[in-house]
């Protein structure tokens, strides 16, 4: 028998107007009973009517997501967080993965509206976006845009605090020799990363060993490190802008046989799956999926239904997460 809003009701122990609100995205349910409602259409895996509450509401029940890639397992995750949060608001989360806002399918869901709502996933030309988005009224969010001036509807990763953190980490170890690899310039997270590390490096009178500008990919790792290797010369510690870069790096120096953490430390960022699966495991920077995924829904449906009029910016912190790619340098014997 097909689950209904008055089961929903009943197991929540509340009423079917609470419920209703809370499908709807109201924000006049106290947090508490939001909840219970959350879990019930968990529990019973309720599955709202959207012919129906199309009718009803003249929505469509889509929410539109655009993305530059998938190939990544942080994206992944938010994704995946975002596609459960919505559902259990009845919504279908519709995907397009897209490097611009004249291309495919992100053209044809803006052009058409065939959504509610747009979530913009690390956004390549956002401005663009934003002027069409406003243009027809559609509300949207952000999620780790590029421009600081558009953060007024958007969910940010304190990249700076991160890039501080991995440094701190390093330094507190004992380092003062440390390289930093990093991403495109026109990726924000690129900038404020490189600009935290520096901080902490310049509390303690120190310069990098070399910063090296790149892609966020494992070649570039690996092809920096085989540099490094080559002028036989070494820094003590990395901090590669992702978790690839790391990867590319560990490859590169354990293949010379250069040990990792014992003859030079790596820090990643991201926490890719991977970062638990590498040897030695690695130590990185986790950017929370959950929490980023369910900030941005809870933030666009508050738009959909209205209850939001003013622009707001979520800034989430990264925590880092400590394994086996880090330790103090090892001290050099003294000469006999």
């Amino acid at each position: 028998m097909k689950v209904s809003i008055f089961d929903v009701a009943k197991k929540s122990g509340l009423s079917v107007v609470t419920v209703s609100r809370v499908l709807n995205g109201a924000g006049t349910v106290r947090e508490k009973n939001r909840q219970k409602v959350l879990d019930a259409i968990k529990e019973l895996d309720y599955r709202p009517n959207a012919a129906a509450r199309s009718l009803a509401s003249g929505k469509t029940g889509i929410i539109g997501l655009i993305v530059t890639t998938l190939q990544d397992s942080f994206f992944d995750a938010v994704v995946k967080e975002l596609n459960e949060t919505l559902a259990l608001h009845g919504y279908y989360l519709a995907i397009s993965v897209s490097d611009g806002i004249g291309s495919g399918e992100s053209h044809y869901l803006i052009q058409e509206d065939r959504m509610d709502g747009l979530i913009l996933l690390s956004p390549l030309e956002e401005d663009n976006y934003i002027v069409e988005l406003k243009r027809r009224g559609i509300p949207y969010v952000l999620i780790d845009n590029q421009l600081p001036e558009n953060d007024t509807y958007s969910i940010t990763i304190d990249n700076f605090k991160g890039g501080y953190a991995a440094a701190r980490h390093l330094l507190e170890l004992g380092h003062t020799s440390i390289a930093h690899l990093c991403g495109q310039e026109m990726f924000r997270s690129t900038r404020e990363r490189r600009a935290g590390f520096l901080q902490a490096l310049e509390e303690q009178g120190l310069a990098p060993f070399e910063i090296v500008p790149g892609e966020f990919e494992i070649a570039m790792g690996y092809d920096t490190a085989q540099r490094w290797l080559t002028a036989g010369k070494l820094p003590g510690a990395v901090f590669a802008g992702d978790d690839n870069i790391a990867l590319g790096v560990i490859n590169a120096l354990m293949e010379a046989g250069v040990k990792v953490p014992g003859e030079v430390a790596v820090v990643g960022y991201d926490d890719h799956y991977i970062a638990s699966q590498l040897r030695p495991h690695l130590t990185t920077l986790r950017q929370p999926a959950d929490k980023i995924g369910i900030a941005a829904a809870d933030m666009l449906l508050r738009r959909i239904s209205g209850e939001m009029k003013r622009g707001s910016n979520i800034r989430i912190d990264p925590e880092l997460i400590v394994r086996e790619s880090t330790r103090a340098p090892q001290k050099q014997k003294a000469k006999e």
